[in-house]
């Protein structure tokens, strides 16, 4: 009976140092896509990038190829509760998805998936504390810069699904990286010559400003 009660007083214990958290993300901008998202809630003593260090080989995958399957696998590994791509692809401009998580009391949350058309950009969410009081929180989420490849801002550098439409024969916007660590994206620059100028990208879709993604937290 001893025992009983003790697993019952435990399960108690872990039901009031829990949550449950509904995660909404709406792609804020107007012509930029989100690959696959990885959300997660997880220990603070976890992090799947930090601003002002250089990118892992995993952050690296995901914010120049959209593969987050290194990341996944990280924070599975440090026991988080991890939801994996909830928008089953491609989240469009303007379109949102939830996912549902469950955390401990102290746990963070993070978000990561690359912006498309972009070298290195990603949306990032580090470690936001997860708070203990009910309700709904707003994150506005920045574009970060990966630090691991020059912005040129080339066709031949990036992914080029067909769902966005390419220029040509750019000359390129940057020939080298100048910040190499993970830091806030500047944006890209684009231009309106489909068959020349500096960029491949067009400056009337493909320009962004921060914040790229409006993130509803609720807390129940």
């Amino acid at each position: 009976m001893k025992k009983l009660l003790l697993g019952m007083a435990m399960a108690t214990a872990f039901s009031a140092n829990a949550a449950t958290i509904d995660v909404n993300i709406t792609n804020a901008t107007d012509g930029i896509y989100f690959t696959p998202l990885l959300v997660a809630a997880h220990s603070n003593n976890v992090h799947l990038f930090r601003t002002g260090e250089s990118a892992s080989a995993d952050v690296e995958a995901m914010a120049e190829g959209g593969d987050i399957s290194g990341l996944e696998a990280l924070a599975v590994g440090a026991g988080a509760s991890v939801s994996a791509n909830p928008a089953g692809g491609i989240l469009n401009p303007g379109d949102s998805t939830s996912t549902t998580l469950y955390a401990e009391h102290g746990d963070v949350l993070s978000i990561a998936a690359m912006l498309l058309p972009s070298n290195d950009a990603f949306i990032g969410v580090d470690s936001w504390t997860i708070p203990k009081k009910r309700g709904k929180y707003i994150i506005r989420a920045n574009g970060y810069d990966a630090g691991t490849e020059a912005n040129d801002e080339l066709a031949g550098s990036v992914p080029t699904p067909p769902f966005i439409d390419f220029g040509s024969a750019g000359t390129g916007v940057d020939t080298e990286v100048s910040n190499d660590v993970v830091h806030i994206h500047p944006g890209n620059l684009g231009d309106t010559d489909a068959n020349g100028g500096i960029s491949d990208f067009d400056s009337t879709k493909h320009r962004w400003l921060n914040p790229v993604a409006i993130i509803t937290v609720t807390v129940r």
